[in-house]
């Protein structure tokens, strides 16, 4: 589960407010389409805007057997590919923010794409939708949703 970056608004715009996405989010791991047993005890994602032209990242998960893995990234707004950090399986990441409650980002992992997502938090902020897409082993592919709550 990891995320990355986004389209800023036009240079000469006025800086924007805050995106609904910036905050933290915990993932409601009930949902997942898996075993009780095979399911993350944890997965918690922060998302921050430091400047209008950036977006950083970033994920905890805690696995099933109390392991953590991570993923760090701070890129830039306009879809460049930039550096993912951590554990987590991707090492490079682009997005775009096609509206201020939506981001897309790409990731890759060892020059290899991995997953899209699409995140999108519901108008009264307090739900965050995570849409991955990505292929199966055998070159099959899969959509999958997940959804997240704020956290304080």
């Amino acid at each position: 589960m990891t995320a990355l970056v986004l389209q800023a608004a036009p240079a000469t715009a006025a800086t924007p407010a805050a995106s609904p996405l910036v905050g933290r989010w915990s993932l409601d791991v009930a949902t997942l389409p898996m075993p009780p047993e095979a399911r993350p005890q944890r997965v918690t994602m922060e998302f921050a805007q430091p400047d209008a032209g950036t977006w950083r990242t970033h994920i905890e998960i805690v696995d099933p057997n109390g392991g953590t893995m991570d993923s760090d990234a701070t890129l830039a707004l306009d879809g460049t590919p930039g550096r993912i950090t951590g554990s987590y399986w991707a090492d490079v990441g682009t997005a775009k923010m096609p509206a201020p409650n939506v981001v897309v980002l790409q990731l890759a992992y060892q020059g290899t794409p991995s997953s899209t997502r699409i995140y999108s938090v519901t108008e009264d902020g307090s739900t965050l939708t995570e849409t991955k897409a990505a292929f199966r082993k055998d070159g099959t592919p899969f959509l999958q949703t997940t959804t997240f709550t704020r956290l304080p």
